[in-house]
C-alpha cells in the first residue's frame, strides 16, 4: 500500500502540469511550433528554425510521455503485469516500424529509425536492426520469423500490424482479468471500450479510404476469443451505408459519427451531402475514452486502476500535443487545430 499511495502522489503531481482537463485549454492560443515549444518545455526549448522544430519537437514529446510514465511504474518493485503491458504498447510500435524496413530500403541505414528504451520492459533487441532473428530471438514475437531467419509478411493468413494488434490486446486483457475485481473494474471498462471503438473506427477507415468490403475488413478487426462481442459493433457497421447518416441511427456508436450540416448553414449546392468521416469518429472516440480515464483517475487511488488511467492521460496528452504540432506546421491557428481534435461527445 505504501508504495501504491506514493505512485498515486506522484501520478497527480505529473497530471497537474500535464496538458489535460482545464489545462488543454493553454494550447488554443498557441500560433506557431516555437511557442508550443515553450509551452511544453519552458526552459528547455529548443532555438531550431521552424523547418527543422518539428520532427525534433516529436522525439521529445514522446519522451516527455515515456519518461513520466515510466517514472510511475518503476515506483513499484513488482509492477503489476497489466502496467508492463501498457508501457509496451510502444514497443509493439516500434517493432510494426522495425519490421516494415527489413530488408531496409536504400539508404536506409542514413536514417536508421528511432527506438523508444523501455528499460527493463523492452523485450525485442532494436539494438540489432535490420537484423530480424537477432531482434526477436527467443522473445515471445519469435513466430513472427519463418525458418530462414526472415520476417513473414503474414501470419495465419493476416497482415502482421493486425497479428501485433491482436497479440498485444490479447496480452492487456489477460493482464486485467489476473487482477481482483478492485484494481481493475475502470481499466475492463475502458480496454472493452477502446478495442470496440478501434474495431469501428477501421471499418470506416478501410471503406472510405480503401473501398474495402465484408471478410477483407473483417481480417484487421481485433477479436479475442475471450470476449467475442468487442467486434459486433463494427460487424453492424460493414454493411451501412457511407453517404446516408439516418440509416445509422439504429447503430449503437452513432454518437461519435459527425453530425449532417444542417440547411441553414449550407453555403452552396451540395454542401449538404453526408459521408461518415473516420478521422471524425476516431476523434471523437479518443475524446471518450479520455473522459473515462479523466473520471476514472481519481476513484480509487490505491488501485491499480489509477496507474492504468493515468498512463491512458499521459498517451492522449501525448497524441493531443503531438497532433497539435503537426497541425501548426501545416498552417493552422492553435484553436483550429485544438477544436478538430477535442470533438465534443
Amino acid at each position: 500500500m505504501g508504495e501504491r499511495a506514493y505512485a498515486y502522489a506522484k501520478a497527480c503531481g505529473i497530471t497537474g502540469k500535464s496538458f489535460v482537463g482545464r489545462r488543454t485549454a493553454a494550447l488554443h492560443s498557441v500560433s506557431r511550433l516555437s511557442e508550443l515549444d515553450r509551452l511544453i518545455f519552458g526552459p528547455g526549448a529548443r532555438e531550431l528554425p521552424e523547418r527543422e522544430l518539428l520532427p525534433d519537437l516529436e522525439k521529445r514529446l514522446l519522451k516527455r510521455s515515456v519518461d513520466a510514465i515510466l517514472s510511475i511504474v518503476n515506483s513499484y518493485r513488482d509492477p503489476p503485469e497489466l502496467l508492463a503491458v501498457l508501457v509496451r504498447v510502444y514497443e509493439y510500435n516500434d517493432l510494426k516500424e522495425a519490421l516494415s524496413m527489413i530488408p531496409p530500403p536504400e539508404n536506409a541505414l542514413a536514417r536508421r529509425p528511432v527506438f523508444v528504451d523501455l528499460g527493463r520492459f523492452g523485450r525485442v533487441r532494436f539494438n540489432q536492426w535490420p537484423n530480424a532473428r537477432a531482434m526477436l530471438k527467443q522473445t515471445e514475437f519469435e513466430f513472427l520469423l519463418e525458418e530462414d531467419g526472415r520476417v513473414r509478411r503474414e501470419y495465419e493468413g493476416l497482415p502482421l500490424d493486425t497479428v501485433l494488434d491482436r497479440h498485444y490486446y490479447k496480452k492487456l486483457w489477460q493482464s486485467i482479468r489476473r487482477l481482483k475485481k478492485s484494481d481493475r473494474q475502470s481499466a475492463e471498462d475502458i480496454c472493452t471500450e477502446e478495442i470496440s471503438l478501434r474495431n469501428c473506427a477501421w471499418v470506416l477507415r478501410l471503406r472510405t479510404y480503401y473501398g474495402m468490403i465484408g471478410e477483407e475488413v473483417k481480417r484487421h478487426l481485433v477479436v479475442l476469443e475471450e470476449q467475442p462481442h468487442l467486434s459486433r459493433d463494427a460487424l453492424e457497421a460493414l454493411d451501412l451505408p457511407l453517404d446516408s447518416r439516418g440509416e445509422w441511427e439504429r447503430w449503437r456508436r452513432v454518437r461519435f459519427l459527425n453530425p449532417e450540416v444542417p440547411h441553414s448553414r449550407r453555403t452552396f449546392p451540395g454542401a449538404g451531402i453526408w459521408n461518415a468521416d473516420p478521422r471524425y469518429f476516431q476523434n471523437a472516440a479518443a475524446k471518450h475514452l479520455y473522459k473515462l480515464a479523466l473520471r476514472s483517475f481519481r476513484k480509487k487511488p490505491s488501485s491499480v486502476d489509477a496507474a492504468f488511467c493515468f498512463i491512458k492521460l499521459k498517451q492522449f496528452e501525448e497524441d493531443l500535443v503531438t497532433s497539435n504540432a503537426e497541425g501548426l506546421d501545416m498552417g493552422m491557428a492553435g484553436r483550429d487545430v485544438s477544436g478538430i481534435l477535442e470533438t465534443e461527445v
